[in-house]
């Protein structure tokens, strides 16, 4: 097993491996502008730069008390993810119920489902001007934003679970004289619910993407505004590794949703096999 997952690892570093050599190699040869694009060693050295700590001093004494992990790169991965996470609490929050309540009544359904369909496949981004007239700058339209990214993924993969029950599980406990409560709770939601956490794990990583774009727009902190920063001074091993950083990020964000839906459908899996 454990040969299985070197292997696995392996390949899945091949490709990025050679990526990263051609990468060297081109700008070591000159085949490339370095500020067009700068080479790995430059990114790394800019990305180190960016998480560094900073040495800490007392105003008063002028002298140094330590170190600091108070670098750029962390505080702005920190605003990015605690904006992601409210945002996505926000809109996943309004979106599970109405899933649900869509899911389950056809008379609601046909109510709000013209609604739905009409401001599905608006972006986000479409919202930026309203987002800033309704809420001006700062946190407030950045979480709007990301709200609205993650609705809509968990709003349908909500409806689409609902209403795919098989109608043999919900006859069988009609004969057996379940109520309708019961039905919901101990049928349809469980039945429902790898849809759901499917359409989380699509919200979660399009808030994340919805974030580096309110970030440029609307605060003066996080990845996406230092990105933006850095384009304006035309620093682009910067730029590089703040993309770099989004994409860690984006993956170890996408691996915990993972490994936390494998934990919770561990009885799904079960019946699968």
């Amino acid at each position: 097993m454990k040969n299985i997952r070197l292997k696995s690892v392996a390949e899945g570093l091949a490709v990025p491996v050679a990526v990263v050599v051609l990468w060297q190699l081109a700008c070591s040869f000159g085949l490339v502008n370095p500020m067009v694009l700068p080479s790995p060693a430059a990114v790394l050295e800019r990305w180190w730069a960016y998480l560094a700590p900073m040495e800490a001093f007392d105003p008063a004494e002028h002298t140094r008390i330590g170190w600091l992990l108070s670098g750029e790169l962390l505080h702005d991965a920190l605003g990015s993810l605690q904006r992601v996470v409210f945002g996505f609490i926000v809109g996943a929050g309004l979106a599970l119920p109405l899933g649900l309540f869509m899911g389950s009544s056809d008379a609601v359904y046909r109510h709000i489902n013209p609604l739905m369909q009409v401001l599905r496949p608006i972006p986000p981004i479409a919202y930026i001007p309203l987002s800033i007239l309704w809420f001006g700058l700062g946190d407030a339209p950045a979480v709007f934003l990301i709200a609205i990214g993650a609705f809509f993924p968990v709003l349908m993969n909500t409806i689409a679970g609902v209403r795919h029950v098989d109608g043999i599980y919900i006859r069988a406990a009609r004969s057996l004289g379940a109520s309708r409560l019961t039905i919901f709770r101990r049928v349809i939601l469980p039945a429902a619910t790898p849809y759901i956490l499917s359409g989380a794990r699509i919200g979660i990583g399009t808030a994340f993407i919805v974030v580096i774009v309110a970030e440029m727009i609307a605060v003066d902190n996080g990845l996406g505004f230092r990105i933006l920063e850095a384009r304006e001074y035309f620093w682009s091993d910067k730029i590089i590794a703040g993309m770099l950083t989004i994409g860690i990020l984006g993956l170890l964000i996408d691996m915990a949703v993972s490994r936390l839906n494998n934990h919770l459908l561990r009885w799904h899996r079960g019946l699968e096999s």
